[in-house]
C-alpha cells in the first residue's frame, strides 16, 4: 500500500481538538474561569448558569480587570500574563498560566467579555469566535472587574454535546466545583444561581472555613470535624485539614483536596485515608475530608494535563504515610468519647404550651383515680379481631435508620412558604395526643385505634398517612433516599394500563388513547429533571422508563399496584408552570400515592406496617391540622372511666 500523505492540520481543527482537551463539560469551563478570577485578586465571584451551563455560563468578578490593549489577543492560544520563560514554570504560583482556557472556550462557544480596570474611564465589551476578536471593543458602563459569558457551549461540536448529561446533572457538577472553591477560598464571597432564580449557594467574604462548610454541607458535617494542622520540615510540606471524627459516617464520602491551592485528585492519598477510616466507621461508610497540602514548588509538576487536574510531587508515598499517621493520632484521641447528635425532621410541640397545660390541670380539684391501660405488653385488639401477627413479618421490618448526614438545606421560598402553612394550621392539642398515645390495634385496613391517657381515638389510616407523607415531602425536600426498581418500567405500558382502568375516567371524547399515552410520556420525560433533583424520582428519558422512587421511611414501600394511576395523575394533575403550585401539587400527588393501601398483601402485613412503621413515624413527625377533628380523620370514641362505670353496673 502507498503511504499516506502527511499534511499540516488546519489551525481551526487544531484549536478545536485542543479545546476538547481543556473544556470537557461546563464544569471544566467554569473551573478555568474561577481560577482566572482568583488570579485577578477578586473578593467577590458570582456564577449564573442556564440549562446546566450548556445554554449560558456567566461568571462575574470584582478583580483587576483586563487592559483594553490586551483584548485583541486575549483569546489567542498561549497568551498569558503569568509566564514568560520556561524556567519560571517550576515556581509558578498562579492558577492559569498556559493561556488556553479563554481560547478553548471561544472555539466551542459564543464568548462575550465585559471588563474594566481601576484606571480605565469606562468598561469595554468584546466578542470572540475561534480565538479572534469580532470587531473593536465597545465602550460601556460597568464596575471594576470582568464578566465572562459563554453561550451555547459545544454548539459546533455536536459529538461532545451529545455525550453531556442532563442539565440537572451538569448543574450538580457545577455546584460541586463552586462549593469546593468556596470552601478553600473562604475569604472570597461566592454566589451561584440558576438563571432567573434566587441564589442556590451564597458565602460571605472573609468568612471562616468551618462557616462555609456549614453553609454548603450542613451543620451535621461541620460539627463533627477535627482540625489537622502540622508541618514536616524534613519533607518540606505542610497540611491544614478538617476531617470527620470517628462518630460521623457518610454513605458517600466527600474528599476535597487542594495541593498548592490547586483543586486536584490524588487517588493514592484518598485510598489510604479511606482504608484508615475502615477501623473507625461502619462498613460501607466514608468520611468527609477537606485538605490543603502545600509542598515545595520545585517538588511539584503542575504541567501534567491541560486541565491541570493531575499533579505529581516528590516523596509522594512518604508524605501520604505521614498524613495518614497524623489523622490516625487525632482519631484515636477522640475514640473514647464519641458524641451523637439527633435532630427531628419536623418541628416538635412547644414545651411552653405543654407546661402551661400541666399548670392548669394541677390547679383544678383532685379527681378520682383513673384506670388507664398504657403498657404496650398487654393484650391488643388483634387477639380478638385476627390471628397473631406472623413473626416473620415483624422481624423483616428494617429498623429505622438515623437522620441522613450531609443533608441539603433548602432556601426555596416556595417550600418554606408551604412548610409555614403546615405549621400555621397545626393543632397543638392533637399533636400532643398523638405524641403521648399508644397503639391499640388496627380495626381494618382503613382505621386503627390509639389510646391517650383515659381516652380512645379512632383514626382514619389513609388521611393520617397522606398528611404524614405530604409533610415528609416538604420537610425532607431534596434529601430523600431512593427505591430502585428491579427492572425499569416502561412509561408507555404504565400509561396504557392507567387509561384502560375505570379510575382514569377516559372516554372517546378525550381523544385517541395512543396519542394520550405519548403525550403523558412526553410530559413525564420533560419534567423528569425536577422530579429527580428534588424528589429522587428517576425517569430515564432515553429509554422512557421509570427507574427509582423516593424512599421516605425505612422499610416502607409504596403501593406498586397504584403506580400506573399515579404516573397518569403526575402528568395531568400537577401544576408544572408555577414553582410553589408545582411543589405543592407534586408533593400532594406523591403523598396520595404513598398513602394508598396495597391490594394484595395479607392483612397481617398491612397491620404490621401500620404498627411498626407508619404509627411510630406519626408519633415522631406528624403535625396534625385543626381540620382533622372536623373531617373525622381523628375521632374520640370512648372515655375509659365511663366504660368502667358500665362494667361495674354489669
Amino acid at each position: 500500500m502507498d503511504p499516506g500523505v502527511i499534511k499540516r492540520l488546519d489551525e481551526v481543527v487544531v484549536n478545536k481538538i485542543a479545546a476538547g482537551e481543556v473544556i470537557q463539560r461546563p464544569a471544566n469551563a467554569l473551573k478555568e474561569l474561577i481560577e482566572n478570577c482568583l488570579d485577578a485578586k477578586a473578593t467577590h465571584i458570582e456564577v449564573t448558569v442556564k440549562c446546566g451551563g450548556m445554554k449560558m455560563l456567566q461568571i462575574l468578578d470584582n478583580g483587576t480587570g483586563i487592559r483594553k490593549e490586551d483584548l485583541g489577543i486575549l483569546c489567542e492560544r498561549f497568551t498569558t500574563s503569568k509566564l514568560e520563560r520556561f524556567y519560571e514554570l517550576p515556581t509558578i504560583s498562579t492558577y492559569g498560566f498556559r493561556g488556553e482556557a479563554l481560547s478553548s472556550i471561544s472555539h466551542v462557544a459564543h464568548l462575550k467579555i465585559q471588563t474594566k480596570t481601576r484606571d480605565s474611564v469606562c468598561a469595554y465589551k468584546a466578542q470572540y469566535e475561534n480565538g479572534v476578536l469580532k470587531g473593536p471593543p465597545v465602550p460601556c458602563a460597568g464596575n471594576q472587574g470582568t464578566i465572562v459569558t459563554a453561550e451555547d457551549l459545544f454548539y459546533n461540536v455536536p459529538q461532545r454535546k451529545n455525550t453531556l448529561r442532563t442539565p440537572n446533572d451538569e448543574y450538580q457538577l457545577i455546584y460541586g466545583v463552586v462549593s469546593k472553591y468556596a470552601i478553600h477560598n473562604h475569604r472570597v464571597g461566592f454566589i451561584l444561581r440558576k438563571f432567573g432564580e434566587s441564589p442556590a449557594m451564597r458565602t460571605a467574604p472573609n468568612s471562616e472555613l468551618l462557616d462555609n462548610i456549614r453553609v454548603i454541607y450542613g451543620n451535621s458535617v461541620a460539627s463533627e470535624l477535627i482540625p489537622i494542622d502540622f508541618t514536616d520540615p524534613s519533607l518540606k510540606f505542610s497540611v491544614k485539614a478538617q476531617v470527620s471524627n470517628g462518630s460521623h459516617a457518610m454513605k458517600k464520602g466527600i474528599f476535597l483536596l487542594f495541593i498548592n491551592n490547586r483543586l486536584v485528585d490524588c487517588e493514592a492519598l484518598k485510598t489510604a485515608i479511606n482504608e484508615l477510616y475502615t477501623s473507625f466507621l461502619p462498613s460501607g461508610s466514608y468520611p468527609f475530608i477537606y485538605m490543603s497540602l502545600n509542598v515545595e514548588p520545585l517538588s511539584l509538576d503542575v504541567n501534567v494535563h491541560p486541565t491541570k487536574h493531575e499533579v505529581h510531587f516528590l516523596h509522594e508515598d512518604s508524605i501520604i504515610e505521614k498524613i495518614v499517621r497524623k489523622i490516625e493520632e487525632k482519631l484515636l484521641e477522640g475514640k473514647a468519647s464519641k458524641t451523637f447528635y439527633t435532630e427531628s425532621r419536623l418541628p416538635s410541640q412547644s414545651k411552653a404550651s405543654e407546661s402551661k397545660s400541666e399548670k392548669k390541670s394541677s390547679s383544678e380539684e383532685p379527681k378520682e383515680p383513673k384506670i388507664v391501660r398504657t403498657d404496650t405488653r398487654e393484650v391488643k385488639i388483634e387477639k380478638y379481631l385476627m390471628t397473631s401477627l406472623s413473626q416473620s413479618v415483624v422481624q423483616n421490618i428494617p429498623e429505622a435508620d438515623g437522620r441522613k448526614e450531609g443533608r441539603k438545606v433548602t432556601k426555596l421560598t416556595s417550600i418554606l412558604t408551604l412548610r409555614k402553612a403546615v405549621e400555621d394550621s397545626a393543632s397543638r392539642e392533637l399533636r400532643k395526643i398523638i405524641r403521648e398515645s399508644s397503639f391499640v390495634g388496627a380495626v381494618d385496613r382503613e382505621q386503627f385505634l390509639i389510646q391517650c391517657q383515659d381516652k380512645m381515638y379512632l383514626c382514619d389510616t389513609r388521611k393520617l398517612t397522606k398528611e404524614l407523607f405530604y409533610q415528609i415531602f416538604l420537610y425532607d425536600f431534596e434529601n430523600f433516599g431512593k427505591i430502585e426498581l428491579e427492572e425499569p418500567l416502561s412509561l408507555e405500558e404504565l400509561a396504557q394500563v392507567a387509561l384502560d382502568s375505570e379510575e382514569s375516567g377516559w372516554t372517546e371524547e378525550d381523544g385517541d388513547k395512543d396519542d394520550l399515552v405519548q403525550r403523558i410520556v412526553e410530559i413525564l420525560c420533560e419534567k423528569s429533571p425536577i422530579m429527580k433533583e428534588y424528589y429522587n424520582l428517576t425517569i430515564n428519558r432515553h429509554d422512557r422508563t421509570l427507574e427509582t422512587l423516593p424512599l421516605l421511611l425505612p422499610g416502607y414501600t409504596p403501593p406498586i399496584s397504584h403506580l400506573a394511576m399515579f404516573l397518569l395523575r403526575l402528568a395531568t394533575e400537577v401544576e408544572w408552570e408555577s414553582e410553589k403550585e408545582c411543589f405543592e401539587t407534586l408533593s400532594s400527588e406523591l403523598s396520595r400515592f404513598y398513602s394508598q393501601i396495597e391490594f394484595f398483601p395479607p392483612e397481617e402485613e398491612v397491620y404490621a406496617t401500620l404498627e411498626h412503621i407508619l404509627y411510630p413515624a406519626m408519633k415522631e413527625y406528624l403535625i396534625p391540622p385543626e381540620d382533622f377533628a372536623s373531617n373525622r380523620a381523628f375521632l374520640e370514641v370512648a372515655a375509659l372511666p365511663e366504660l368502667h362505670k358500665v362494667f361495674e353496673r354489669c
